[in-house]
């Protein structure tokens, strides 16, 4: 099996299962316990903080522990939304996870406005736009560091310095459950305020996630109960979940993926890109300040992306068409077709991410697979 779908989810490290299995084992207290074997956990959480709160740029204190990138945006959007006591708008843009598109919904029927910020041809947010849109009744931004979908990665820096010059009472959220520990991001350095992120996507167990969160910045808890977190997350600590994902950042950064992954995903491209009908949507691949390391998407004309992936599976290729969280709608690609794509070529998309454990052995065979395959399909075209 060749498994080129790791935005959807990802291999755990074999360190990660052992970390996990260990705590399990040997160290299922309690943290929020007084006795020593349960001080000695939260002491573990506590390192697992400090590391999550160095990679990102964030502080220590501000790490909040969630199940995954889903509660983080969610607890971000309500939260702010609920600390309101007057009519706002909510800037997302148009190429949103769900977690966050969804959410939004569920702003406006607070009685706030929401407004989309259109993305170029490429898949990033029009920045023009972004100035005409965020203003003084401006609440919150919410934009995705890395598109899951074509790899495009955001003008995040930009976006802050539109927040500070039109609306500096605005919060910036970034959902970086596709870019965290692939695409650098400091917190503090770009004025983010918020960054979610999530445990399965670099190689860590899956119902584990954190929200970063600038000091001084309010949101109205979700869960509420024994007051962990703060107070801001209640719910006993799923201690071997938080330092299995201790262990994955560990990992991810001491050995960091992104030049390698990019080789990756290059030697990929440079086998497909000159055959006929074949197109990479999004920035090009070779753009490293645009273009994500580790996701590609392509296009083939007169092949459609259902139709390819499920041939690919047939050969132990695992691709999928777009997000994991919508794949059994069946429809189009909204965020392909913002990009200004034509709804042909959006419905022949499929999308290869790439993870730790992929070689360039596994380029080469899915390179000419999917070269195949596109030829066979071509010849059941409609006509």
């Amino acid at each position: 099996m060749i498994y080129l779908d790791n935005s959807a989810t990802t291999r755990p490290f074999d360190s990660v299962v052992d970390c996990m299995a260990d705590a399990m084992r040997e160290r299922w207290f309690n943290a929020s316990a007084a006795y020593a074997p349960a001080l000695s956990v939260e002491k573990e959480i506590r390192a697992c903080r400090r590391r999550l709160a160095a990679a990102a740029g964030a502080q220590e204190s501000g790490v909040l522990f969630t199940s995954c990138g889903t509660e983080g945006d969610n607890l971000t959007i309500v939260g702010t939304a609920e600390t309101l006591h007057a009519p706002m708008n909510f800037v997302v843009s148009a190429i949103e996870h769900p977690a966050v598109a969804e959410t939004v919904k569920r702003v406006e029927r607070l009685g706030h406005e929401v407004r989309v910020l259109p993305v170029d041809a490429q898949g990033r947010v029009d920045t023009v736009a972004a100035r005409a849109l965020i203003d003084e009744k401006t609440a919150l931004i919410s934009c995705m560091q890395v598109s899951n979908e074509t790899g495009a990665i955001q003008p995040i820096g930009e976006l802050s310095e539109i927040r500070r010059e039109n609306a500096p009472q605005a919060r910036l959220h970034v959902d970086g459950v596709q870019g965290f520990l692939r695409v650098p991001l400091n917190m503090q350095r770009l004025g983010v305020d918020f960054y979610a992120v999530s445990g399965h996507k670099i190689h860590g167990p899956k119902g584990i996630g954190a929200l970063m969160v600038q000091p001084g910045r309010r949101l109205v808890p979700q869960m509420t109960g024994g007051g962990q977190e703060g107070g801001m997350r209640s719910g006993t600590y799923d201690a071997p979940a938080i330092l299995a994902l201790g262990e994955a950042v560990r990992r991810m950064t001491d050995e960091p993926p992104a030049e390698r992954l990019r080789a990756l995903k290059l030697r990929l491209w440079q086998q497909l890109k000159d055959a006929d009908g074949v197109f990479a949507n999004g920035p090009d691949p070779a753009d490293a300040e645009r273009s994500a390391p580790h996701i590609l998407s392509l296009s083939f004309d007169g092949v459609r992306g259902e139709v390819l992936r499920n041939a690919l599976e047939g050969e132990g290729i695992l691709v999928s068409t777009g997000s994991a969280c919508s794949s059994h709608k069946q429809k189009v690609s909204g965020a392909l077709l913002s990009m200004g794509l034509a709804r042909s070529r959006a419905d022949g998309t499929i999308r290869v991410s790439l993870g730790c454990f992929n070689t360039e052995e596994e380029m080469d065979r899915a390179a000419e697979a999917i070269l195949r395959q596109v030829q066979v399909l071509r010849r059941y075209q409609r006509r």
